[in-house]
């Protein structure tokens, strides 16, 4: 039994042996968008709107998800509406404070009383701008929109609370395709000077990526990655060839 296990594992050292020697090497891996996208809220609120027809399907602009910001847009309103009269407020007092420092008989004290003012007017402007712009990205941060992506799943429903860090949405940008595979140690440096066969046909695509360190998986093999343009159908399995 033993004699027989020694001659077959030298058959496939052989076997090996041969395919190296030819000088070719082969791989196969499946397509997967280059870059996948997980949305998460960075506000609290409830879920007021979902595009569910645009799962399984490229955005264009399109409003994917819509938090509740109704709150938000009245405070913010009122917020403004208090601004413009600080403005005003500040306007009056800063034409007093020019009036009354001109003049030698007021005192140091009621200067200083009229500059206090003006001063803490000004302080709450400045929390006033800053609470304005706080507001105004909340809204924003709101109403979740995508340019072109493919919609590949939305996370929550209508009427759903989410928190900052929720998951909403997962899209995908398939303007390119990563084919993953594992080159064997000893080889892959080789590997990188080849040209790369897909399917049987010769390509321009070069190693976009190559971690040289031991797979965790693959423990005797690096990962590689080759990009390519967008296939017809991801996740279509890939014969791939150094030649």
């Amino acid at each position: 039994m033993i004699k027989y296990a020694m001659r077959y594992f030298i058959f496939i050292a052989m076997i090996v042996a041969s395919l190296y020697a030819s000088g070719v090497s082969k791989f196969y891996s499946t397509a997967e968008p280059l870059h996948k996208y997980i949305v998460k809220s960075q506000v609290s609120g409830q879920v007021r709107y979902i595009n569910d027809d645009i799962k399984g399907k490229f955005a264009s602009s399109s409003t994917i998800v819509l938090i509740d910001d109704k709150v938000d847009k009245v405070k913010l309103k009122q917020y403004q509406n208090k601004l413009y009269i600080q403005n005003r407020l500040i306007k009056i007092e800063q034409t007093s404070y020019d009036s009354i420092k001109k003049f030698k008989f007021k005192s140091q004290l009621e200067k200083d009383i009229q500059l206090t003012k003006l001063l803490n007017l000004r302080s709450q402007k400045a929390d006033m701008v800053s609470n304005i712009a706080s507001l105004k990205q909340t809204v924003h941060n709101k109403t979740l929109t995508e340019a072109s992506n493919y919609i590949y799943d939305i996370a929550v429903q209508v009427g759903q609370w989410v928190n900052p860090g929720s998951v909403l949405y997962e899209a995908h940008d398939l303007d390119k395709a990563r084919l993953t595979i594992y080159l064997p140690i000893d080889i892959a440096d080789k590997l990188t000077k080849k040209t790369i066969y897909i399917d049987d046909v010769k390509t321009t695509y070069k190693i976009d990526k190559l971690y040289k360190v031991a797979d965790k998986k693959h423990i005797s093999s690096y990962r590689c990655e080759i990009v390519i343009d967008s296939p017809t159908n991801f996740s279509s399995l890939k014969k791939i060839e150094f030649k």
